[in-house]
């Protein structure tokens, strides 16, 4: 049983989107809230489920809880909560691993995938990519997510928006099945029909005030309709403050004890550790990953067009120590730098924009950030590594880098790999930032100019002005080229080659490569420590 007394809520700015709200919700009840866009529909269902508390008021359950055990709630918003690239039945596995109790054994677990499929007659669907399913077949699959913990009270977000009235009636089914064997079911609608299946229907004015709480048909008489849709044409008719004083009385009146079926026991015990959630979750990554082929071919294919770029753009022997060619060699190792940089980012820039909804709810099952951030970092580091390495030995063996030892090739790798891991957390932190893929692709070139102005590349960090050169400290760019000329000895080279623009250039350079790589090393690890820390951050203001 849920009490609601004397809620309200504020928007952002402060504009009051909730005013007062008391209803009783009965145990095993059917209960739709409605009003016109913009009246606190989804605010309401927010406050009452707990994702939002409110600033006013409060909401009790069971006469006494403040909130339900994360595992006896189960919440579906507007938009999918499952990954559309997987098939049902692993999509379910995943979600299984992450919302029941620690030491579950696999079967048990199985046992309840095979049990939310069934009864949510999704049986047949377990192999087909979620994507490919119907509208209804895919808000199914988001409520079998939350039906694998068996929750003991249900809320969800307009579940039947976007369906056509056969799938919307079976779904209304669905939900009054559920209600009528014990489970208490809260949504919101739009949808004129879905209200004649519920025990009673909450109607919201546009100000947020509540101007009825009781059974459909007791709405209809009050508001002197003949259909439910022409509540919103009274609605429309007169000022909030005027039904409130109408029917403000009943919207308050208390839900009778409603006749519920069998109790369902939701599970119980501790929760998944961080460890494990770490593990699940980098599993989940890299089957997302090898199952979106598009993202693997840009994944893979950019890294080759680059080295293709590169072996068109340079000629050999830049480096040779005989006719040393200074503006190349400054040239080649800004643009490894800025390869490995452009790598990481583009690799992080979409990894968290596209599930935040899924992120959102499992972050209400006891989902911890830190673990999810990392599982994103840890499967594309060796896809990372990867190019990095095939990077630098295409350049060797085509002789736009010099003949050295394997120490040697060692510091650039890791200098290069240190760098691709910065950018990688760079791109994690974008698109933990932003709202969707397109925000993240319109931030690209903002993050890759400053990379390549202040890098010391175009115009050596000395003779920069002054905003320029404390500009340059913020690059993490900067320090991998920096890294990589200490590497390959390039003030050696140019101090001995007999190109007359050697020693200018040198000298327009200072000391920028003679520093320790190792402290180049250090300051990429603190630009991904940082950047790591923002998204982590982030993601817990947003969920």
């Amino acid at each position: 049983m849920i009490e609601v007394r004397e809620v309200g809520q504020r928007a952002a700015g402060g504009r009051r989107t909730l005013r007062e709200v008391s209803l009783s919700i009965g145990a095993g009840e059917l209960v739709a809230i409605i009003g016109g866009s913009g009246a606190g529909k989804t605010t309401l269902l927010d406050a009452i489920a707990g994702v939002r508390p409110p600033a006013e008021g409060e909401v009790r359950y069971d006469g006494g809880a403040a909130a339900p055990a994360a595992g006896s709630l189960g919440y579906v918003p507007q938009d999918d909560i499952v990954h559309l690239e997987m098939p049902l039945r692993r999509t379910l596995r995943y979600a299984a691993g992450l919302r029941l109790p620690a030491g579950t054994p696999p079967e048990g677990a199985e046992r309840a995938v095979d049990g939310v499929l069934e009864s949510l007659a999704l049986t047949a669907r377990a192999g087909q990519r979620v994507g490919s399913l119907s509208g209804g077949e895919r808000k199914r699959a988001s409520i079998a997510v939350e039906m694998l913990t068996r929750p003991r009270v249900f809320f969800l977000d307009e579940p039947t928006s976007g369906l056509d009235p056969a799938t919307s009636a079976d779904l209304m089914r669905l939900l009054r099945g559920l209600a009528d064997s014990g489970t208490t079911v809260v949504i919101t609608t739009h949808h004129p029909p879905d209200v004649l299946v519920c025990d009673r229907v909450a109607v919201l004015a546009q100000d947020g005030r509540l101007v009825f709480y009781g059974e459909p048909d007791e709405a209809r008489e009050r508001f002197q309709a003949d259909r439910i849709e022409d509540i919103y044409l009274r609605l429309a008719e007169g000022e909030p403050q005027e039904w409130t004083g109408r029917f403000g009385a009943r919207g308050r009146g208390a839900a009778p004890e409603a006749e519920t079926g069998p109790e369902t026991v939701p599970e119980t015990g501790p929760a998944v550790g961080a460890f494990r959630q770490w593990a699940l979750l980098t599993r989940r990554s890299l089957d997302l990953l090898t199952r979106n082929r598009l993202t693997l071919a840009v994944l893979v294919g950019s890294p080759l067009m680059v080295l293709a770029m590169f072996a068109v753009l340079f000629r050999p022997g830049a480096f040779s120590p005989e006719s040393p060619s200074p503006a190349a060699t400054v040239m080649i190792l800004f643009w490894i730098a800025f390869g490995g940089f452009f790598f990481g980012l583009t690799y992080g820039l979409l990894q968290i924009c596209n599930e935040l909804p899924v992120l959102r709810r499992e972050r209400l099952t006891g989902l911890r950030i830190a673990p999810y951030v990392l599982a994103k970092a840890t499967v594309l580091l060796p896809l990372l590594a990867v190019v990095d390495a095939l990077m630098l030995g295409v350049l060797r063996a085509l002789d736009r880098l010099p003949a050295m030892g394997w120490g040697t090739y060692g510091e650039l790798f890791t200098t290069l790999l240190l760098c691709s891991l910065a950018a990688l957390a760079l791109g994690l932190l974008v698109s933990a930032a932003v709202t969707d893929p397109a925000q993240a692709t319109m931030a690209l070139p903002m993050l890759c100019f400053p990379q390549v102005l202040f890098v010391g590349a175009i115009l050596p960090v000395p003779v920069m002005a002054t905003p320029g050169r404390w500009l340059s400290c913020a690059m993490s760019n900067r320090w991998a080229f920096e890294g990589l000329g200490h590497s390959l000895g390039v003030e050696r080279l140019w101090a001995s080659g007999r190109s007359p623009l050697g020693p200018p250039l040198l000298a327009s350079y200072g000391d920028t490569f003679s520093r320790s790589p190792a402290v180049d090393w250090a300051l990429l690890g603190g630009f991904t420590v940082l950047f790591l820390a923002g998204t982590c951050l982030v993601l817990t203001r947003r969920t």
